[in-house]
């Protein structure tokens, strides 16, 4: 019985590393309080700086609006798009002024593709601060 279990207890351990590989790590860097928080259907604007974890060489950064996805399919149309998806995982409960640093790993980023500047297999680095929810003044 005993020999079944450590491969069992084995195999258990992996399939949990694997799914911890393919969520986005989210450290909330400036915590803000506020009534308003982001939500899906949200549109809004956030300043960001992305690297490579692995140098941390800066390859991004400036201003970006995103309407954060009612569901998951609505933001996969292209590479960009799923980076961006990884994004609204990190982005969502969040108030104004609220800074947070997004760990994308590659099967959410580039992948094994890569592109431009990004090494195939790339674990991205976004810093990102949210400016504002364009649609929260529609709600008052």
């Amino acid at each position: 019985m005993r020999s079944f279990l450590a491969p069992l207890g084995l195999l258990l351990a992996i399939a949990a590393m694997a799914q911890a590989a393919d969520e986005v790590k989210i450290d909330v860097i400036n915590k803000v309080e506020c009534e308003r928080h982001t939500k899906k259907g949200d549109s809004i604007s956030v300043h960001y700086r992305g690297s490579l974890e692995a140098n941390g060489e800066e390859l991004f950064k400036g201003k970006f609006m995103i309407v954060l996805a009612k569901r998951r399919g609505e933001a996969r149309r292209s590479t960009m798009l799923i980076v961006v998806y990884s994004w609204e995982q990190g982005l969502l409960d969040m108030c104004v002024g609220e800074k947070r640093k997004l760990t994308i790993p590659p099967s959410l980023g580039y992948g094994d593709r890569g592109m431009g500047p990004i090494p195939a297999k790339s674990v991205l680095i976004f810093e990102t601060e949210l400016m504002e929810i364009n649609n929260a003044k529609d709600e008052l």
